[in-house]
């Protein structure tokens, strides 16, 4: 279903992929949110997340470090580029880079399953899945965060 992104999490193809999952059954659905989640939970991981914004720099010309939402949006970027690019990332952290920037924001991904799920049923859907994509919240992944 992530094809129908053509690689890319805009406004427009979120609709689309939205639309198409609300034509499927509800656990469907609710599949997909799981799936959706665990994706990002599994890139929500230090060597990620410390990489630096590949556009931007502080006013000292330092790299400017990635704010937790900025992480969590370049996380769906990569998610919306497809398995391939997911899958990728994992074996050379450098693959990840690209989507830090301020120009590959994959915002709009977030907020599929819940539309496709009001669009099924028409109900809004305080949805809860078993793993949050949250920055920071993969403790294996971040296993030098101070808790």
């Amino acid at each position: 279903m992530i094809a129908t992104l053509n690689g890319i999490a805009t406004q427009a193809s979120c609709q689309r992929l939205a639309e198409e999952l609300s034509r499927r059954s509800v656990p469907d659905i609710i599949g997909f949110a799981e799936r959706h989640a665990e994706a990002l939970y599994r890139l929500d991981q230090e060597k990620f997340g410390m990489l630096p914004v590949v556009d931007m720099t502080d006013r000292n010309g330092e790299p400017f470090p990635q704010p937790g939402d900025g992480f969590l949006y370049a996380r769906c970027a990569v998610v919306a580029a497809g398995q391939a690019a997911w899958e990728g990332v994992f074996f050379d952290v450098d693959k990840f880079a690209p989507y830090t920037s301020t120009a590959c924001d994959g915002e709009w991904l977030l907020y599929v399953p819940d539309q496709a799920y009001e669009l099924a049923t028409g109900k809004e859907w305080d949805r809860s899945t078993r793993y949050c994509f949250e920055s920071y919240s993969n403790r294996d992944g971040w296993p030098n965060l101070g808790r």
